[in-house]
């Protein structure tokens, strides 16, 4: 509905010049929500390291099957910029299954032999030996 000029609420405006437009609270309650965490810098580490963990097991379908081998109940979840929802939806996979995802990151450690940043990636986040 943004967009006084050019959106959906000109176009409206254009059909009926009477049409009263009211902004939703959830929705600005979202876009808040999401920009405050854009401008605080734990916020912007803490979110950008989750979504790292996604990128590193949904980047190869081995992996990700490593993953659904050690954590069973709810899958992780990418990151969307303009639904704050997507975040908790994240984060409820990681807090509720840290043990069994710390093991499939050691696992993930352990077996990417080849590949130096995977192996990497898995050490940092599983904070393994």
């Amino acid at each position: 509905m943004k967009g006084k000029h050019q959106g959906v609420q000109s176009r409206l405006l254009e059909t009926n010049p009477r049409a009263l437009i009211m902004p939703c609270a959830c929705h600005s309650l979202n876009l808040t929500l999401s920009d405050m965490a854009k401008s605080c810098s734990k916020a912007i580490t803490f979110f950008g390291v989750v979504q790292r963990i996604f990128i590193l097991f949904s980047s190869s379908t081995k992996r990700w099957q490593l993953l659904l081998d050690h954590v069973s109940k709810m899958a992780l979840k990418s990151l969307f910029n303009t639904r704050w929802e997507s975040r908790i939806k994240s984060v409820h996979a990681i807090r509720y299954q840290a043990p069994e995802l710390r093991k499939a990151l050691l696992e993930l450690k352990r077996t990417s032999t080849d590949d130096a940043r995977t192996k990497s990636d898995a050490l940092f986040f599983g904070y393994g030996t």
